[in-house]
């Protein structure tokens, strides 16, 4: 009889994204061979468990966050797929969520709701932190504007340190101009925000609005609004990792080019649920599009709802947000046929149909020319 292959996961269980990498893993295999797996105890970047030392086991995932894990991992000798950003080791299976794309919806989501004042909150020890904070200045400069900018360093999470981090943090959040639209680079920094805009008796969203990034509903839940947030597909990447990991173990060749797994949206909650647009025409319009877009809604229709002409409203809806309104439906709406092609089986006819395209060819259409790919190759792609 056929043992069982033994998978190490250093993978920690502390935070959401980690239990999400974890749950995507075991998706993988309950759904093909299962396999005795072995989870550590352990913190985020904590040292290797003294057991790995002599273990003979099939295969590890890790979270290499350090030099000390990264060396551990390689005297195992054994196949390993890496999902952390900090990629400490080259030439092997690296499995990381999108980052750059995660800025870019966050800083999208904040100039829609008409923010022309943008901030960044990061951390300086992280890539994913760095590569988040570049891809939401980018975003927010091709825009026509500005973004401010603070990071925290490692020694900040420790004793009298984080004192004075905190103190920094709410000096740079009191003289940012307001309103002002914050993207912190995780939920966790997001929350502090939000602690510090209370303290400073700053109104959320009004005058400071802040999105984070993981989704964490339990502590997106308990903050004071509660939090909006980027929703990575940390079950995604877990899954890749694991299909991966087998195909090693399996003796097959896998290269190690990073495979980089696209959110799934925002999850949005009161701490960004405004739009920050002094031109009550355009923001009628984005309510509309918001609430409609997939409901077959057109330029001409929506013009019907908004007391001006189609020259002045386009010139001052492009001139405000950065975009046509035409582009805007097509953005909801395929951000509507990309969350139906990940989260369920329905045939693209009726995705199509719900998502207000009179046409399945031209929904794919659009879909290509926004996306890349067709909605086949991406429901594919995302495992659906």
């Amino acid at each position: 009889m056929k043992s069982r292959r033994s998978v190490a996961l250093l993978i920690e269980t502390s935070n959401a994204y980690a239990r999400g990498l974890l749950e995507g893993i075991i998706a993988y295999q309950r759904e093909h061979e299962a396999w005795s797996i072995y989870v550590p105890e352990q913190e985020r970047g904590a040292t290797p468990p003294g057991w790995l030392k002599n273990w003979r086991g099939d295969g590890l995932i890790a979270r290499i966050e350090t030099d000390q894990i990264a060396a551990a991992v390689l005297r195992t000798g054994l196949p390993v797929v890496d999902v952390s950003a900090a990629q400490r080791v080259p030439n092997i299976p690296w499995v990381e969520t999108d980052d750059r794309e995660i800025a870019r919806l966050a800083a999208r989501h904040l100039l829609e709701r008409g923010f022309t004042q943008l901030a960044f909150c990061g951390e300086s020890d992280f890539n994913w932190s760095l590569w988040r904070e570049e891809e939401f200045l980018r975003t927010v400069t091709e825009s026509g504007h500005d973004a401010r900018v603070i990071r925290t360093g490692g020694r900040a999470r420790r004793g009298a340190s984080w004192n004075r981090e905190q103190r920094r943090l709410r000096d740079w959040l009191q003289a940012l101009p307001k309103p002002v639209g914050v993207m912190a680079c995780y939920d966790i920094r997001a929350q502090q925000l939000l602690d510090l805009c209370r303290e400073l008796e700053l109104s959320v969203p009004e005058q400071v609005a802040v999105i984070g990034v993981d989704n964490d509903e339990l502590l997106c839940n308990l903050c004071t609004p509660p939090l909006t947030s980027v929703i990575p597909d940390t079950h995604r990447t877990g899954y890749v990792a694991a299909e991966l990991l087998d195909r090693m173990m399996n003796g097959r060749n896998v290269s190690s080019e990073p495979r980089f797994i696209e959110p799934l949206g925002i999850a949005l909650r009161q701490s960004t649920d405004i739009l920050a647009i002094d031109d009550p025409d355009i923001a009628r319009a984005m309510r509309i599009i918001r609430e409609r877009s997939t409901e077959g809604l057109n330029v001409r229709r929506l013009i019907e709802e908004i007391p001006l002409s189609r020259r002045v409203f386009e010139s001052r809806f492009q001139k405000l947000l950065g975009t046509t309104p035409h582009e805007m439906i097509v953005r909801y709406r395929m951000d509507r046929v990309r969350q139906l092609l990940h989260d369920t089986d329905l045939p693209l006819e009726t995705i199509s149909h719900r998502c207000g395209f009179a046409h399945v060819e031209y929904m794919s259409a659009a879909f290509r020319k926004q996306v890349g790919v067709s909605p086949g190759a991406y429901r594919r792609r995302v495992g659906k």
